[in-house]
């Protein structure tokens, strides 16, 4: 064990990915137009809810961070009448949280924008490197004993993965094109 080499490179791992956090986001917002990274991941984390209705408690969950900071992306989107927002029958404490039909409209367009954003940012990387990039950011995420939400989705079968790729096909036309 190298201590002195474990703290450069721990030192220098904290930095890289916070600048690597901030430029993603800086650029992602340029790509999508009509949302941010942020909004478009809280959106991703409502069609993946239980039951269609989301909770802030489970936006903030899937996202690893703050009810504060997803109550903020939910009030700008319920403003541009991107999102509904009612009260929980169940919780009286909770809100359910859909998207609208002008939310799911902007969000396809949206998608297809992130799509070649994915494929634009991961072009240099195989399926190996990007295994072992989301075992690396599983195991990060995971230094106090918390597993990330967002990451325990198992590999697609293989008629579901097909599915997937038919509608991400600007994934696809990219990706194929930058490994041609």
């Amino acid at each position: 064990m190298d201590l002195q080499r474990d703290l450069f490179f721990s030192q220098y791992a904290l930095t890289a990915l916070f600048s690597v956090a901030n430029k993603l986001q800086v650029r992602g917002d340029q790509y999508l137009g009509e949302f941010t990274i942020r909004q478009m991941l809280a959106i991703s984390a409502i069609i993946h809810a239980p039951d269609g209705k989301a909770t802030i408690n489970h936006i903030a969950r899937k996202l690893g961070t703050t009810k504060q900071s997803v109550k903020q992306i939910v009030d700008v989107m319920e403003k541009k009448k991107y999102l509904s927002v009612m009260p929980s029958e169940r919780d009286k404490r909770a809100v359910n949280i859909t998207i609208t039909a002008e939310g799911e409209k902007a969000f396809k367009t949206c998608s297809e924008s992130t799509d070649v954003f994915l494929a634009d940012i991961f072009h240099d990387f195989t399926t190996e490197d990007l295994e072992l990039l989301c075992t690396f950011l599983k195991k990060l995420y995971s230094f106090d004993g918390v597993a990330p939400e967002s990451f325990n989705e198992d590999h697609p079968n293989t008629s579901t993965a097909d599915e997937i790729l038919r509608h991400h096909q600007n994934f696809v036309k990219r990706r194929t094109h930058h490994h041609e």
